[in-house]
Protein backbone atom coordinates (compact mmCIF):
# COMPACT_ATOMS: atom_id res chain seq x y z
CA UNK A 1 0.00 0.00 0.00
CA UNK A 2 2.83 2.36 0.89
CA UNK A 3 4.57 1.52 -2.38
CA UNK A 4 1.40 2.26 -4.32
CA UNK A 5 0.91 5.54 -2.48
CA UNK A 6 4.54 6.47 -3.10
CA UNK A 7 4.13 5.58 -6.76
CA UNK A 8 1.01 7.73 -7.05
CA UNK A 9 2.72 10.69 -5.37
CA UNK A 10 5.69 10.41 -7.75
CA UNK A 11 3.31 10.12 -10.70
CA UNK A 12 1.38 13.18 -9.52
CA UNK A 13 4.55 15.22 -9.06
CA UNK A 14 5.83 14.13 -12.46
CA UNK A 15 2.51 15.06 -14.07
CA UNK A 16 2.55 18.47 -12.41
CA UNK A 17 6.13 18.98 -13.56
CA UNK A 18 5.23 18.10 -17.15
CA UNK A 19 2.17 20.36 -17.06
CA UNK A 20 4.24 23.20 -15.63
CA UNK A 21 7.02 22.68 -18.16
CA UNK A 22 4.49 22.63 -21.01
CA UNK A 23 2.86 25.82 -19.74
CA UNK A 24 6.27 27.49 -19.41
CA UNK A 25 7.16 26.48 -22.97
CA UNK A 26 3.92 27.86 -24.37
CA UNK A 27 4.29 31.14 -22.45
CA UNK A 28 8.03 31.60 -22.95
CA UNK A 29 9.18 34.98 -24.21
CA UNK A 30 9.69 34.61 -27.96
CA UNK A 31 11.81 37.77 -28.07
CA UNK A 32 13.59 38.15 -24.72
CA UNK A 33 14.99 41.61 -24.12
CA UNK A 34 13.22 43.08 -27.15
CA UNK A 35 12.32 46.76 -26.92
CA UNK A 36 11.11 49.10 -29.65
CA UNK A 37 11.98 52.33 -27.87
CA UNK A 38 12.69 55.09 -30.35
CA UNK A 39 12.90 58.87 -30.15
CA UNK A 40 13.82 60.96 -33.16
CA UNK A 41 12.85 64.04 -35.12
CA UNK A 42 13.75 65.71 -38.40
CA UNK A 43 13.85 69.18 -39.87
CA UNK A 44 11.40 70.32 -42.52
CA UNK A 45 12.40 68.52 -45.72
CA UNK A 46 11.11 67.36 -49.07
CA UNK A 47 9.01 64.20 -48.98
CA UNK A 48 9.44 60.89 -50.75
CA UNK A 49 6.69 58.27 -50.66
CA UNK A 50 6.03 54.79 -51.98
CA UNK A 51 3.00 52.50 -51.90
CA UNK A 52 2.57 48.79 -52.57
CA UNK A 53 0.23 45.89 -51.87
CA UNK A 54 0.60 42.11 -51.64
CA UNK A 55 -2.18 39.53 -51.72
CA UNK A 56 -2.52 37.45 -48.53
CA UNK A 57 -5.40 35.13 -49.43
CA UNK A 58 -5.53 31.69 -47.82
CA UNK A 59 -6.04 28.56 -49.87
CA UNK A 60 -9.59 27.27 -49.46
CA UNK A 61 -9.51 23.81 -51.05
CA UNK A 62 -12.61 22.39 -49.37
CA UNK A 63 -16.15 23.62 -48.93
CA UNK A 64 -19.11 22.34 -46.91
CA UNK A 65 -22.89 22.37 -46.58
CA UNK A 66 -24.33 24.82 -44.06
CA UNK A 67 -27.78 23.25 -43.93
CA UNK A 68 -29.22 25.52 -41.24
CA UNK A 69 -27.33 28.68 -42.29
CA UNK A 70 -25.81 29.36 -38.86
CA UNK A 71 -22.18 29.51 -40.01
CA UNK A 72 -21.18 26.59 -37.76
CA UNK A 73 -19.93 23.30 -39.22
CA UNK A 74 -22.03 20.55 -37.62
CA UNK A 75 -21.34 17.06 -39.00
CA UNK A 76 -23.66 15.64 -36.33
CA UNK A 77 -26.50 17.53 -37.99
CA UNK A 78 -25.85 15.94 -41.36
CA UNK A 79 -23.51 18.62 -42.71
CA UNK A 80 -20.73 17.28 -44.92
CA UNK A 81 -17.57 18.72 -46.43
CA UNK A 82 -16.56 18.45 -50.07
CA UNK A 83 -13.00 17.23 -50.44
CA UNK A 84 -11.79 19.63 -53.11
CA UNK A 85 -8.17 18.45 -53.09
CA UNK A 86 -9.03 14.75 -52.64
CA UNK A 87 -6.77 14.19 -49.66
CA UNK A 88 -9.42 12.48 -47.56
CA UNK A 89 -9.71 15.14 -44.84
CA UNK A 90 -11.40 18.46 -44.22
CA UNK A 91 -8.83 21.24 -44.72
CA UNK A 92 -10.81 23.87 -42.86
CA UNK A 93 -9.86 27.56 -42.94
CA UNK A 94 -11.30 28.87 -39.69
CA UNK A 95 -12.59 32.43 -39.82
CA UNK A 96 -11.83 34.79 -36.93
CA UNK A 97 -14.53 36.58 -34.98
CA UNK A 98 -17.94 35.87 -33.49
CA UNK A 99 -17.74 32.14 -32.70
CA UNK A 100 -15.66 29.01 -33.18
CA UNK A 101 -15.99 26.44 -35.95
CA UNK A 102 -16.81 28.78 -38.84
CA UNK A 103 -14.87 27.32 -41.79
CA UNK A 104 -14.62 29.43 -44.93
CA UNK A 105 -16.38 28.19 -48.05
CA UNK A 106 -14.87 30.58 -50.60
CA UNK A 107 -13.06 33.89 -51.11
CA UNK A 108 -15.29 36.84 -51.96
CA UNK A 109 -12.57 39.49 -52.33
CA UNK A 110 -8.81 39.59 -52.04
CA UNK A 111 -7.19 40.06 -48.64
CA UNK A 112 -4.25 42.45 -48.75
CA UNK A 113 -1.16 43.67 -47.02
CA UNK A 114 -1.06 47.33 -48.12
CA UNK A 115 2.01 49.40 -47.35
CA UNK A 116 3.15 53.01 -47.33
CA UNK A 117 6.76 54.12 -46.82
CA UNK A 118 7.65 57.79 -46.28
CA UNK A 119 11.02 59.50 -46.19
CA UNK A 120 11.47 63.04 -44.94
CA UNK A 121 14.58 64.47 -43.35
CA UNK A 122 16.44 61.20 -43.79
CA UNK A 123 14.07 59.17 -41.60
CA UNK A 124 12.00 56.44 -43.22
CA UNK A 125 8.78 55.20 -41.70
CA UNK A 126 6.87 52.20 -43.03
CA UNK A 127 3.26 51.32 -42.25
CA UNK A 128 1.55 48.16 -43.47
CA UNK A 129 -2.16 47.45 -43.03
CA UNK A 130 -3.36 43.84 -42.97
CA UNK A 131 -6.82 42.51 -43.71
CA UNK A 132 -6.88 40.55 -40.45
CA UNK A 133 -8.70 40.54 -37.14
CA UNK A 134 -5.36 41.36 -35.56
CA UNK A 135 -1.79 40.19 -35.07
CA UNK A 136 0.21 39.76 -31.90
CA UNK A 137 3.33 41.77 -31.14
CA UNK A 138 5.47 38.66 -31.75
CA UNK A 139 4.16 38.53 -35.33
CA UNK A 140 4.87 42.25 -35.72
CA UNK A 141 8.46 41.65 -34.61
CA UNK A 142 8.71 38.85 -37.18
CA UNK A 143 7.64 41.29 -39.92
CA UNK A 144 10.27 43.80 -38.79
CA UNK A 145 13.00 41.17 -38.81
CA UNK A 146 12.10 40.14 -42.36
CA UNK A 147 12.11 43.75 -43.55
CA UNK A 148 15.49 44.37 -41.90
CA UNK A 149 16.98 41.52 -43.93
CA UNK A 150 16.51 43.64 -47.08
CA UNK A 151 16.17 47.34 -46.22
CA UNK A 152 16.49 49.78 -43.34
CA UNK A 153 13.42 51.57 -42.03
CA UNK A 154 13.56 53.82 -38.97
CA UNK A 155 10.11 52.72 -37.82
CA UNK A 156 7.81 49.90 -38.90
CA UNK A 157 4.16 49.82 -37.85
CA UNK A 158 1.87 46.85 -38.51
CA UNK A 159 -1.84 47.65 -38.38
CA UNK A 160 -4.89 45.39 -38.74
CA UNK A 161 -8.24 46.38 -40.21
CA UNK A 162 -9.92 44.04 -37.66
CA UNK A 163 -12.10 42.30 -40.24
CA UNK A 164 -14.14 39.49 -38.70
CA UNK A 165 -14.28 37.62 -42.00
CA UNK A 166 -10.63 36.56 -42.50
CA UNK A 167 -8.61 33.56 -41.23
CA UNK A 168 -7.82 33.22 -37.55
CA UNK A 169 -4.33 34.56 -36.76
CA UNK A 170 -4.86 34.64 -32.99
CA UNK A 171 -5.97 31.12 -32.05
CA UNK A 172 -9.34 31.79 -30.44
CA UNK A 173 -11.59 30.76 -33.33
CA UNK A 174 -10.69 27.19 -34.25
CA UNK A 175 -12.77 24.03 -34.40
CA UNK A 176 -13.68 24.45 -30.73
CA UNK A 177 -12.89 26.73 -27.80
CA UNK A 178 -9.97 24.42 -26.98
CA UNK A 179 -8.37 24.18 -30.43
CA UNK A 180 -6.46 26.96 -32.19
CA UNK A 181 -7.68 28.08 -35.59
CA UNK A 182 -4.25 29.31 -36.73
CA UNK A 183 -2.69 27.70 -39.78
CA UNK A 184 1.07 28.14 -39.42
CA UNK A 185 1.68 28.21 -43.17
CA UNK A 186 -0.89 30.96 -43.60
CA UNK A 187 0.56 32.90 -40.68
CA UNK A 188 3.95 32.84 -42.40
CA UNK A 189 2.33 33.95 -45.67
CA UNK A 190 0.88 37.01 -43.92
CA UNK A 191 4.21 37.86 -42.27
CA UNK A 192 6.07 37.45 -45.57
CA UNK A 193 3.42 39.41 -47.47
CA UNK A 194 3.55 42.29 -45.01
CA UNK A 195 7.34 42.46 -45.21
CA UNK A 196 7.33 42.19 -49.01
CA UNK A 197 4.79 45.02 -49.33
CA UNK A 198 6.95 47.26 -47.13
CA UNK A 199 10.11 46.47 -49.09
CA UNK A 200 8.35 47.09 -52.41
CA UNK A 201 6.89 50.38 -51.17
CA UNK A 202 10.34 51.49 -49.99
CA UNK A 203 11.86 50.64 -53.35
CA UNK A 204 9.12 52.61 -55.14
CA UNK A 205 9.67 55.86 -53.24
CA UNK A 206 9.63 59.02 -55.29
CA UNK A 207 9.25 62.73 -54.67
CA UNK A 208 5.72 63.43 -53.53
CA UNK A 209 3.34 65.92 -52.01
CA UNK A 210 0.50 65.23 -49.63
CA UNK A 211 -3.02 66.55 -49.10
CA UNK A 212 -4.72 66.31 -45.71
CA UNK A 213 -8.48 66.50 -45.23
CA UNK A 214 -10.91 65.68 -42.45
CA UNK A 215 -14.50 65.87 -41.32
CA UNK A 216 -14.69 65.60 -37.54
CA UNK A 217 -18.46 66.04 -37.34
CA UNK A 218 -20.94 63.18 -37.07
CA UNK A 219 -21.79 63.39 -40.78
CA UNK A 220 -21.12 59.65 -41.12
CA UNK A 221 -22.71 58.76 -37.79
CA UNK A 222 -25.62 57.08 -39.55
CA UNK A 223 -23.22 54.33 -40.67
CA UNK A 224 -22.18 53.05 -37.22
CA UNK A 225 -23.88 52.05 -33.98
CA UNK A 226 -22.68 51.81 -30.35
CA UNK A 227 -23.80 48.72 -28.43
CA UNK A 228 -22.62 49.75 -24.94
CA UNK A 229 -23.33 52.75 -22.75
CA UNK A 230 -22.15 55.45 -22.61
CA UNK A 231 -22.89 56.08 -26.26
CA UNK A 232 -19.66 57.72 -27.36
CA UNK A 233 -18.36 57.45 -30.92
CA UNK A 234 -15.06 58.04 -32.67
CA UNK A 235 -16.66 60.42 -35.12
CA UNK A 236 -14.67 61.69 -38.01
CA UNK A 237 -13.09 60.83 -41.31
CA UNK A 238 -9.40 61.66 -41.71
CA UNK A 239 -7.49 61.45 -44.96
CA UNK A 240 -3.99 61.62 -46.43
CA UNK A 241 -3.71 61.71 -50.21
CA UNK A 242 -0.34 61.33 -51.90
CA UNK A 243 0.61 62.49 -55.41
CA UNK A 244 3.79 62.34 -57.46
CA UNK A 245 5.67 65.60 -57.75
CA UNK A 246 6.51 64.98 -61.38
CA UNK A 247 2.99 64.62 -62.82
CA UNK A 248 0.45 64.89 -59.95
CA UNK A 249 -0.78 61.33 -60.43
CA UNK A 250 -1.86 59.48 -57.31
CA UNK A 251 0.49 57.29 -55.32
CA UNK A 252 -1.93 56.37 -52.57
CA UNK A 253 -4.60 57.42 -50.11
CA UNK A 254 -5.00 56.71 -46.39
CA UNK A 255 -8.58 56.60 -45.10
CA UNK A 256 -9.17 56.55 -41.34
CA UNK A 257 -12.65 55.80 -39.97
CA UNK A 258 -13.66 53.84 -36.87
CA UNK A 259 -15.95 50.83 -36.93
CA UNK A 260 -15.79 47.05 -36.54
CA UNK A 261 -15.55 45.45 -40.01
CA UNK A 262 -18.18 42.85 -39.17
CA UNK A 263 -21.11 44.08 -41.22
CA UNK A 264 -21.32 40.63 -42.88
CA UNK A 265 -21.95 39.27 -39.37
CA UNK A 266 -21.60 35.80 -37.91
CA UNK A 267 -23.18 33.59 -40.56
CA UNK A 268 -20.99 34.70 -43.42
CA UNK A 269 -18.62 31.97 -44.64
CA UNK A 270 -16.88 33.81 -47.47
CA UNK A 271 -13.47 35.37 -46.88
CA UNK A 272 -13.68 39.15 -47.20
CA UNK A 273 -12.23 42.34 -45.81
CA UNK A 274 -15.85 43.49 -45.25
CA UNK A 275 -16.64 47.20 -45.80
CA UNK A 276 -12.93 48.23 -46.10
CA UNK A 277 -12.94 46.41 -49.45
CA UNK A 278 -15.60 48.78 -50.78
CA UNK A 279 -13.93 51.85 -49.26
CA UNK A 280 -10.65 51.07 -51.00
CA UNK A 281 -12.28 50.10 -54.29
CA UNK A 282 -14.37 53.26 -54.27
CA UNK A 283 -11.35 55.48 -53.57
CA UNK A 284 -9.29 53.84 -56.30
CA UNK A 285 -11.85 53.32 -59.08
CA UNK A 286 -14.74 55.65 -58.26
CA UNK A 287 -18.37 55.38 -57.16
CA UNK A 288 -21.06 54.18 -59.55
CA UNK A 289 -24.83 53.93 -59.49
CA UNK A 290 -25.39 51.03 -61.84
CA UNK A 291 -23.24 51.99 -64.84
CA UNK A 292 -23.17 55.72 -64.17
CA UNK A 293 -20.07 57.22 -62.55
CA UNK A 294 -21.09 59.70 -59.84
CA UNK A 295 -17.62 60.39 -58.40
CA UNK A 296 -14.29 59.62 -60.04
CA UNK A 297 -11.68 57.65 -58.13
CA UNK A 298 -8.12 58.74 -57.50
CA UNK A 299 -6.20 55.66 -58.61
CA UNK A 300 -3.17 54.58 -56.63
CA UNK A 301 -3.20 52.28 -53.60
CA UNK A 302 -5.78 52.95 -50.89
CA UNK A 303 -5.17 52.01 -47.25
CA UNK A 304 -7.93 51.77 -44.65
CA UNK A 305 -6.99 52.21 -40.99
CA UNK A 306 -9.32 51.77 -38.03
CA UNK A 307 -9.76 53.94 -34.96
CA UNK A 308 -11.24 53.82 -31.46
CA UNK A 309 -13.73 50.98 -31.89
CA UNK A 310 -14.14 49.67 -28.35
CA UNK A 311 -17.43 50.05 -26.67
CA UNK A 312 -18.58 48.55 -29.24
CA UNK A 313 -18.61 50.37 -32.59
CA UNK A 314 -20.33 48.08 -35.08
CA UNK A 315 -23.10 47.65 -37.64
CA UNK A 316 -25.40 44.85 -36.53
CA UNK A 317 -28.26 43.31 -38.54
CA UNK A 318 -30.61 45.53 -36.52
CA UNK A 319 -28.93 48.66 -37.87
CA UNK A 320 -29.97 49.91 -41.31
CA UNK A 321 -27.59 51.29 -43.95
CA UNK A 322 -28.96 53.32 -46.89
CA UNK A 323 -27.81 52.34 -50.36
CA UNK A 324 -25.73 54.69 -52.47
CA UNK A 325 -28.74 55.46 -54.69
CA UNK A 326 -30.88 56.31 -51.66
CA UNK A 327 -33.71 53.97 -52.63
CA UNK A 328 -32.93 51.03 -50.30
CA UNK A 329 -32.24 50.52 -46.59
CA UNK A 330 -30.17 47.41 -45.88
CA UNK A 331 -30.64 45.80 -42.47
CA UNK A 332 -29.96 42.11 -42.96
CA UNK A 333 -26.25 41.29 -43.11
CA UNK A 334 -25.20 41.08 -46.75
CA UNK A 335 -22.52 42.11 -49.19
CA UNK A 336 -24.96 44.73 -50.52
CA UNK A 337 -25.06 46.25 -47.05
CA UNK A 338 -21.26 46.25 -46.69
CA UNK A 339 -21.00 47.74 -50.19
CA UNK A 340 -23.43 50.54 -49.34
CA UNK A 341 -21.53 51.31 -46.14
CA UNK A 342 -18.09 51.31 -47.75
CA UNK A 343 -19.18 53.33 -50.77
CA UNK A 344 -20.82 55.99 -48.60
CA UNK A 345 -17.51 56.48 -46.79
CA UNK A 346 -15.50 56.46 -50.01
CA UNK A 347 -17.86 58.98 -51.64
CA UNK A 348 -17.55 61.37 -48.70
CA UNK A 349 -13.77 60.95 -48.72
CA UNK A 350 -13.46 61.69 -52.44
CA UNK A 351 -15.58 64.82 -52.15
CA UNK A 352 -13.60 66.00 -49.13
CA UNK A 353 -10.34 65.65 -51.04
CA UNK A 354 -11.77 67.75 -53.88
CA UNK A 355 -13.06 70.49 -51.59
CA UNK A 356 -10.19 72.99 -51.72
CA UNK A 357 -11.60 74.87 -48.75
CA UNK A 358 -11.16 71.82 -46.52
CA UNK A 359 -7.75 70.54 -47.58
CA UNK A 360 -4.13 71.33 -46.78
CA UNK A 361 -1.26 70.60 -49.20
CA UNK A 362 2.38 70.03 -48.26
CA UNK A 363 5.51 69.50 -50.32
CA UNK A 364 7.77 69.58 -47.27
CA UNK A 365 7.30 68.29 -43.73
CA UNK A 366 9.11 67.53 -40.51
CA UNK A 367 8.73 64.32 -38.54
CA UNK A 368 8.85 63.41 -34.88
CA UNK A 369 8.44 59.93 -33.43
CA UNK A 370 8.38 58.41 -29.97
CA UNK A 371 7.72 54.68 -29.63
CA UNK A 372 7.79 52.72 -26.41
CA UNK A 373 7.58 49.06 -25.41
CA UNK A 374 5.30 48.59 -22.42
CA UNK A 375 4.56 45.74 -20.03
CA UNK A 376 0.91 44.99 -19.30
CA UNK A 377 -0.50 42.63 -16.66
CA UNK A 378 -2.75 39.82 -17.89
CA UNK A 379 -5.48 39.48 -15.27
CA UNK A 380 -7.96 37.74 -17.58
CA UNK A 381 -7.97 34.08 -16.46
CA UNK A 382 -9.12 32.86 -19.86
CA UNK A 383 -6.17 34.61 -21.53
CA UNK A 384 -3.81 33.15 -18.92
CA UNK A 385 -5.14 29.67 -19.63
CA UNK A 386 -5.04 30.23 -23.40
CA UNK A 387 -1.39 31.22 -23.12
CA UNK A 388 -0.48 28.29 -20.86
CA UNK A 389 -2.14 25.72 -23.13
CA UNK A 390 -0.77 27.21 -26.34
CA UNK A 391 -4.19 28.14 -27.65
CA UNK A 392 -2.78 31.60 -28.33
CA UNK A 393 0.75 31.53 -29.67
CA UNK A 394 2.33 34.58 -28.09
CA UNK A 395 5.06 35.01 -25.56
CA UNK A 396 4.66 36.39 -22.05
CA UNK A 397 7.44 38.67 -20.86
CA UNK A 398 6.92 37.62 -17.23
CA UNK A 399 4.45 35.76 -15.05
CA UNK A 400 1.12 36.76 -16.59
CA UNK A 401 2.67 39.83 -18.18
CA UNK A 402 2.75 40.77 -21.86
CA UNK A 403 5.10 42.99 -23.80
CA UNK A 404 3.22 45.40 -26.03
CA UNK A 405 4.00 48.80 -27.51
CA UNK A 406 2.68 52.23 -28.32
CA UNK A 407 3.87 55.09 -30.51
CA UNK A 408 3.18 58.71 -31.39
CA UNK A 409 4.24 59.89 -34.84
CA UNK A 410 3.94 63.49 -35.96
CA UNK A 411 4.17 64.25 -39.65
CA UNK A 412 3.66 67.87 -40.62
CA UNK A 413 0.28 68.97 -39.22
CA UNK A 414 -0.81 65.40 -38.45
CA UNK A 415 -0.35 63.24 -35.39
CA UNK A 416 -0.79 59.47 -35.28
CA UNK A 417 -1.33 57.70 -31.97
CA UNK A 418 -0.71 53.96 -32.40
CA UNK A 419 -2.91 51.92 -30.04
CA UNK A 420 -2.31 48.16 -29.59
CA UNK A 421 -5.96 47.19 -29.25
CA UNK A 422 -9.56 48.36 -29.26
CA UNK A 423 -9.64 51.51 -27.16
CA UNK A 424 -12.96 52.88 -25.96
CA UNK A 425 -13.78 56.17 -27.77
CA UNK A 426 -14.40 58.02 -24.51
CA UNK A 427 -10.71 57.64 -23.61
CA UNK A 428 -9.70 59.15 -26.95
CA UNK A 429 -12.42 61.77 -27.33
CA UNK A 430 -13.98 62.38 -23.92
CA UNK A 431 -17.09 61.18 -22.16
CA UNK A 432 -15.70 58.68 -19.63
CA UNK A 433 -18.29 57.99 -16.94
CA UNK A 434 -18.30 56.39 -13.48
CA UNK A 435 -21.79 54.88 -13.36
CA UNK A 436 -23.13 53.30 -10.21
CA UNK A 437 -22.36 49.60 -10.14
CA UNK A 438 -18.81 49.74 -11.51
CA UNK A 439 -16.70 47.03 -9.91
CA UNK A 440 -14.33 49.35 -8.07
CA UNK A 441 -16.85 51.75 -6.56
CA UNK A 442 -15.24 54.66 -8.39
CA UNK A 443 -17.38 57.75 -7.95
CA UNK A 444 -15.49 60.13 -10.23
CA UNK A 445 -14.43 59.19 -13.78
CA UNK A 446 -10.78 58.48 -14.52
CA UNK A 447 -8.87 59.38 -17.69
CA UNK A 448 -11.20 62.34 -18.23
CA UNK A 449 -8.73 64.42 -20.25
CA UNK A 450 -9.15 62.92 -23.75
CA UNK A 451 -6.03 61.73 -25.54
CA UNK A 452 -6.93 63.79 -28.60
CA UNK A 453 -7.00 66.91 -26.42
CA UNK A 454 -3.43 66.15 -25.38
CA UNK A 455 -2.38 66.06 -29.04
CA UNK A 456 -1.63 69.52 -30.44
CA UNK A 457 -1.88 68.41 -34.08
CA UNK A 458 -4.40 69.72 -36.57
CA UNK A 459 -5.18 66.22 -37.87
CA UNK A 460 -5.42 63.73 -35.01
CA UNK A 461 -5.35 60.08 -36.06
CA UNK A 462 -5.98 57.43 -33.39
CA UNK A 463 -4.89 54.19 -35.06
CA UNK A 464 -6.42 51.10 -33.45
CA UNK A 465 -5.13 47.53 -33.68
CA UNK A 466 -1.55 48.76 -34.15
CA UNK A 467 1.44 46.49 -33.51
CA UNK A 468 -0.49 44.13 -31.23
CA UNK A 469 -3.84 42.59 -30.38
CA UNK A 470 -4.54 43.05 -26.66
CA UNK A 471 -8.34 43.28 -26.82
CA UNK A 472 -10.54 45.98 -25.35
CA UNK A 473 -9.09 48.96 -23.48
CA UNK A 474 -11.90 49.86 -21.06
CA UNK A 475 -12.04 52.84 -18.67
CA UNK A 476 -11.55 51.48 -15.15
CA UNK A 477 -14.52 53.48 -13.89
CA UNK A 478 -16.71 51.63 -16.42
CA UNK A 479 -15.34 48.14 -15.67
CA UNK A 480 -18.22 45.79 -14.87
CA UNK A 481 -17.89 42.03 -14.39
CA UNK A 482 -19.99 41.60 -11.26
CA UNK A 483 -23.45 42.73 -10.08
CA UNK A 484 -24.92 45.21 -9.57
CA UNK A 485 -24.44 46.03 -13.24
CA UNK A 486 -24.00 49.42 -14.84
CA UNK A 487 -27.02 51.50 -15.77
CA UNK A 488 -29.31 49.07 -13.87
CA UNK A 489 -28.79 46.40 -16.50
CA UNK A 490 -29.60 42.75 -15.75
CA UNK A 491 -26.29 41.39 -17.03
CA UNK A 492 -22.65 42.29 -17.43
CA UNK A 493 -21.87 44.27 -20.60
CA UNK A 494 -19.79 42.80 -23.40
CA UNK A 495 -16.10 43.69 -23.40
CA UNK A 496 -14.43 42.61 -20.17
CA UNK A 497 -14.13 38.96 -21.28
CA UNK A 498 -11.98 40.12 -24.20
CA UNK A 499 -9.74 42.52 -22.26
CA UNK A 500 -6.44 41.91 -20.46
CA UNK A 501 -7.79 43.47 -17.28
CA UNK A 502 -9.01 46.59 -15.55
CA UNK A 503 -5.51 48.11 -15.25
CA UNK A 504 -4.85 48.16 -19.00
CA UNK A 505 -6.54 51.51 -19.68
CA UNK A 506 -4.94 53.39 -16.74
CA UNK A 507 -1.47 52.08 -17.63
CA UNK A 508 -1.76 52.84 -21.33
CA UNK A 509 -3.27 56.26 -20.65
CA UNK A 510 -0.25 57.08 -18.49
CA UNK A 511 2.18 55.94 -21.20
CA UNK A 512 0.29 57.76 -23.95
CA UNK A 513 0.24 60.97 -21.91
CA UNK A 514 3.98 60.72 -21.35
CA UNK A 515 4.94 60.20 -24.99
CA UNK A 516 2.58 62.93 -26.22
CA UNK A 517 4.01 65.38 -23.71
CA UNK A 518 7.50 64.13 -24.57
CA UNK A 519 6.93 64.97 -28.22
CA UNK A 520 6.11 68.56 -27.27
CA UNK A 521 9.49 68.87 -25.55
Amino acid sequence: MRKLLKYLVVLLLLSLFIIGLTAWYHMRDRNPGYAYDKIWETQVSLIRAGFAKREINPEVPDTWEDLNGNGIYEPGQGEEFRDGNNNGKFDAVYMAGFHQNRPAMAIHDTLWARAMVLNSGGKKIGLVVLDAIGVFNDQVIAVRKKVAEEIHLDYVGVISTHTHEAPDLIGLWGKSAYLSGVDKDYEQKVISGAAAALVEAANKQEEAWVTFAQDTTDTLGYLVDDSRKPRVFDNGLRLMHWKRQKDSTTLGTVVAWANHPETLWSRNTRITSDFPYYIRRGIETGIYIKDSLIEAGTGGVALYINGAIGGLMHTSPRFGIPGIAGDTIYKKASFDKAKAQGEKIALHALRLLRDTGRTKHLEEASQRLISRSVTLPVANRNFQLAGATGLINRGFSGLFKMRSEIAYWQFGPAGFLFVPGEIYPEIANGGVEAPEGNDFGISRPLQTHPLRNLMDDEYKFVVGLSNDFIGYIIPKSEWDEYPPYLYNDHKSPYGEENALGSETAPLLYKHFSEIIKGARK
